[in-house]
């Protein structure tokens, strides 16, 4: 156990965000450079070591938060990564992007502030790269077996991972023009700055992995010819397909989906545009939907120096408190102040959308919405509470229906798909097609990064099987598994 009156002697402390009239001026990550530093060695102590774990359960991936949390405490980092590392390819990434479901599951949390997993975290994957901990794994021999992962997403970039450390020759194909999926266009930098994705793809490389990118399969490589080429195949192309919103007006310019926005201003950064061809400058910007991609386009319209952002949500204003349907150790739905939020705009909860109004260029001007409640599980407008709110931008941020099934991907493989549309598979992650697996949220349909990271883990041991008899890799879920989280 790190500090065995840790929780009772040390207050919870997070890392520190910037001051906010600086911040928006960039496109820096958000928190002050070396805050954790100082706090997290007390922070990583007030860890109780539970008997039963249960931020264990929490996380999908199984980590091994209460060791890792004792080598933070006693600063014995290169420890702490490696404990860090045997279940997650990638912390830096979930220690800044995922809820931490690990959190709600903590024991502390029952009747105190939770242990601050997901910062310990990120401090302990950090410190490893800035003192050279974190190296690459090549293979010490090779299967002679060949893969290809379609997708470079968090999920593909994790079975990749797998399966070239154990000895599979692996080919990651991309159809944008650059790895990482929507981790690289659909994450601002001011949430995850991506030298992170770049320095783990340079890993990735020294391992052996190789990345081919602006390749479609299905409309730049047919099914059929990379079936013929590789022992096996990934599907990690997760679910891109947005949701739409089919009202009046919704053909109007200036109505854009969330990653036909997002993408172009983290271009920008890329160097690829001096200015993205859809700008919230000066403009009264309005985003549907209340969830992380929303908050995106809030902090992204914020930078690019918005006149105004409201953000819309159909479902009610969540509580402060978890609700008795949602007791410890699930996963709460509270109200979150996400660092976008902090930076401004309005929030407006049980509205929906009824119609978009256009100016004579056929321009989005303005939006019309009306105050809903749920009665007896419907949704039910409530008459005499319409109004009109101005709106020159307006980004559509529903969430996600399924996999792309437009370029042909689906169809050439022949894959079989679920009842919610992702491609079906079975145990071991495979699909009806001998030799194709499936991972993340192509399977899975839309959710959290640790879960991708789960999948991809877990399919690369599937596919580990196939192609060999038997694995050593590990298999953190089944496809099957919802774990404490939502």
């Amino acid at each position: 156990m790190a500090d065995p009156k840790g929780f009772l002697t040390t207050g919870r402390e997070v890392a520190k965000t910037r001051p906010v009239e600086e911040r928006v001026k960039d496109w820096n990550e958000v928190y002050v450079p070396g805050s954790l530093l100082p706090i997290i060695s007390k922070q990583a102590g007030r860890c109780m070591d539970c008997g039963i774990p249960f931020c264990h359960n929490g996380c999908p991936l199984g980590n091994l938060i209460p060791e890792w949390n004792d080598y933070a405490y006693r600063e014995d980092w290169a420890a702490a990564s490696e404990r860090l590392h045997a279940t997650n390819n990638f912390p830096e990434f979930t220690g800044r992007l995922c809820p931490a479901p690990c959190e709600a599951a903590c024991v502390l949390g029952i009747n105190q502030p939770a242990v601050t997993i997901k910062n310990v975290e990120v401090s302990i994957i950090d410190k490893a790269w800035d003192s050279g901990d974190v190296t690459p794994q090549p293979p010490e021999r090779l299967s002679g077996k060949t893969v290809a992962v379609i997708g470079s997403g968090p999920a593909g970039l994790a079975a990749a991972q797998q399966l070239t450390r154990a000895g599979h020759t692996v080919v990651v194909y991309e159809r944008a023009d650059r790895i990482g999926g929507l981790l690289r266009y659909g994450i601002p930098e001011f949430k995850m700055e991506k030298v992170h994705i770049n320095r783990r793809i340079e890993q990735m490389r020294a391992e052996g992995t190789k990345f081919r990118t602006e390749v479609e399969i299905g409309r730049d490589m047919p099914a059929d010819a990379l079936r013929r080429r590789y022992d096996a195949v990934v599907v990690a192309a997760g679910a891109t397909v947005s949701r739409d919103l089919p009202v009046p007006g919704r053909e109007l310019n200036g109505v854009h989906f969330a990653m036909e926005y997002l993408p172009l201003a983290n271009k920008v950064q890329e160097g690829d545009f001096v200015a993205p061809p859809i700008t919230a400058e000066g403009k009264h910007v309005v985003v549907i939907g209340g969830g992380d991609t929303g908050a995106d386009c809030v902090g992204t319209a914020h930078r690019q120096g918005a006149a105004s952002v409201t953000q819309l949500e159909i479902m009610p204003q969540p509580g402060d408190e978890r609700n008795a349907n949602q007791p410890w150790p699930t996963f709460p739905m509270l109200y979150k102040v996400t660092s976008a939020h902090e930076e401004g705009g309005e929030r407006v909860y049980s509205v929906s959308t009824t119609h978009f109004e256009g100016d004579e260029d056929g321009n989005v001007q303005a939006l019309h919405l009306v105050e809903v409640s749920f009665e007896d599980g419907k949704l039910v407008q409530k008459p005499g509470t319409e109004r009109r709110i101005p709106a020159q931008l307006v980004t559509l941020a529903m969430g996600f229906t399924g996999i792309d099934q437009s370029n042909g991907l689906v169809e050439q493989f022949g894959l079989d798909l679920d009842e919610r549309g992702n491609v079906a598979r079975d145990a071991d992650f495979a699909t009806n097609v001998d030799g194709v697996f499936v991972a993340g949220d192509a399977g899975r349909g839309q959710s959290l990064i640790v879960w991708a990271i789960a999948e991809g883990r877990s399919a690369a041991r599937g596919v580990d099987r196939y192609l060999t008899g038997a694995s050593a890799l590990p298999a953190p879920i089944r496809p099957t598994d919802r774990a404490l989280t939502v």
